[in-house]
């Protein structure tokens, strides 16, 4: 297997490339549209074809370069069944299996943060998007978000996996990589309370800032894009 992971430092965005060393087939989550020059160099000089390209859910703070890297790449476009993306090509259900050559990705319908979230899984890499982040958890405040819900998608299933699967969300402020599930468990201040309730309380109280350009974001990202 091949994993790359990509910072985009105006949005503190991962984006991350992962391909059969097998047969050369690449698929990238959570693209920035800024950086697709960077994803089509790093494709082409390690020898891949870029075949699928996923988003976790429809980001509020940068635009995703899905539909560009699909115009440059003929490659097929993947969110989840909740997304109100109608242009996506192929809609994932909960535990649905992406297969990528000899890899299998599964889907984990995981809302809370925004309506559509979901959760990829490969193997013990999980792909959290902003449902999970490193000692934090994605806010709740906007996109149908739901506070409950994301305690159900954390506490019920992203927790419910081996502490030693590798956590990979899609954004990090603090120059954080990589994680465990055990590691979040222990030190995730957001995940140290005793019920739903305690937890939504936490987020009702977080008072953050909207991202400076969410609605132009929002609606380029419903047409992927475009």
């Amino acid at each position: 297997m091949i994993f790359k992971q990509v910072f985009d430092q105006k949005s503190s965005t991962y984006t991350y490339l992962i391909a059969s060393s097998k047969g050369r087939e690449a698929l990238i989550i959570d693209p920035v549209i800024e950086n697709v020059g960077e994803y089509i160099k790093l494709l082409n000089d390690l020898e891949l074809k870029l075949v699928k390209v996923i988003d976790t859910h429809i980001h509020a703070d940068h635009v995703t370069g899905a539909s560009k890297l699909k115009d440059i790449t003929k490659c097929s476009t993947i969110m989840g069944h909740h997304t109100p993306a109608e242009s996506v090509e192929i809609k994932v259900e909960d535990d649905e299996y992406i297969k990528l050559d000899d890899l299998k990705i599964r889907a984990m319908y995981t809302p809370g943060h925004t309506s559509d979230s979901y959760s990829f899984l490969m193997d013990n890499y999980l792909f959290s998007g902003d449902t999970l982040l490193i000692n934090g958890t994605g806010r709740t405040d906007f996109q149908n978000g739901s506070s409950k819900d994301a305690y159900n998608s954390i506490f019920n299933k992203l927790l419910k996996l081996p502490d030693e699967t590798l956590l990979y969300p899609a954004h990090d402020y603090k120059g954080e990589k990589v994680s465990t599930i055990g590691k979040e468990k222990k030190q995730n201040p957001r995940l140290q309370v005793n019920s739903v309730d305690e937890y939504v309380d936490i987020m009702n109280n977080l008072n953050l800032k909207k991202p400076a350009e969410i609605e132009t974001n929002v609606s380029r990202n419903i047409n992927l894009g475009a």
